[in-house]
């Protein structure tokens, strides 16, 4: 495994080290949070500690940068690892500075999106960080399985980094909102969230399957994708064929 096939597990590992086991943590805490708020609705005492609220509030967020970090680093390598084979540079010089500034102001505007205080400038810059992934995935590098757009991890993902944009932009509106409209929105979209974290295991799987190591790709690109057939491997050097043994 070369140096390019290591960089290109990074995006896949930091998914199923950190962000899966959160995104547990996450949906753990909040159905206790939902628990212990139906019961001391009614009247009654719960036994799950009010600490479940915070920590549930915490994890969220630490998921949102998360979700939205292993998704620009699922961009940027097949992005500039095109860039440094094609040697885009010297031909698109405009696009590739464009493209390096749109990752820095994507990351630059979930950094203000985490520190705004009112509305109007969390809706700026979660509409910014959002903008920047679309157009950051709009690059021709990227791979977007766009006539299976259903089964796309990329498309799946980048949904589900946006409601995870969405979610942080609203998080304050939903402890001011005594008419619990923002928390019921909350609480849909995650669900919607929670089954494309499924689909993006599913079809992260697939993918990981589909995609040769570097030494392998002149094989494998030559196969035809669509009849799922491939040439005929060339038969070995003498060398390497198994010698017959000779009776003595």
């Amino acid at each position: 495994m070369g140096a390019k096939d290591f960089f290109g597990l990074l995006h896949p590992a930091i998914a199923v080290f950190f962000v899966f086991p959160l995104i547990g943590m996450v949906v753990n805490f909040a159905w206790q949070t939902r628990q212990r708020r139906l019961q001391t609705k009614e009247g009654g005492k719960s036994k799950i500690p009010p600490v479940v609220g915070p920590e549930h509030l915490n994890l969220g967020r630490w998921l949102t940068g998360a979700v939205v970090g292993v998704a620009l680093l699922g961009l940027a390598f097949p992005i500039f690892s095109k860039f440094l084979a094609n040697q885009t540079w010297t031909q698109e010089q405009f696009r590739v500075i464009f493209v390096i500034t749109m990752f820095a102001a994507t990351i630059a505007s979930l950094v203000l999106l985490y520190r705004a205080g009112t509305s109007l400038w969390r809706g700026i810059f979660a509409t910014l960080a959002g903008a920047g992934l679309v157009i950051l995935g709009c690059q021709p590098e990227i791979f977007r399985r766009t006539n299976e757009w259903y089964a796309s991890h990329y498309y799946i993902g980048i949904s589900a980094a946006l409601l995870m944009i969405f979610s942080l932009a609203i998080v304050q509106d939903i402890y001011k909102d005594r008419s619990n409209r923002w928390r019921t929105v909350h609480v849909v979209l995650n669900c919607i969230a929670l089954l494309l974290f499924a689909g993006q295991s599913m079809t992260g799987t697939r993918d990981l399957l589909e995609i040769p190591l570097s030494w392998q790709e002149p094989y494998i690109f030559s196969c035809d994708f669509v009849n799922k057939t491939c040439p005929q491997p060339a038969p070995p050097p003498a060398s390497q064929l198994p010698q017959a043994s000779t009776a003595t």
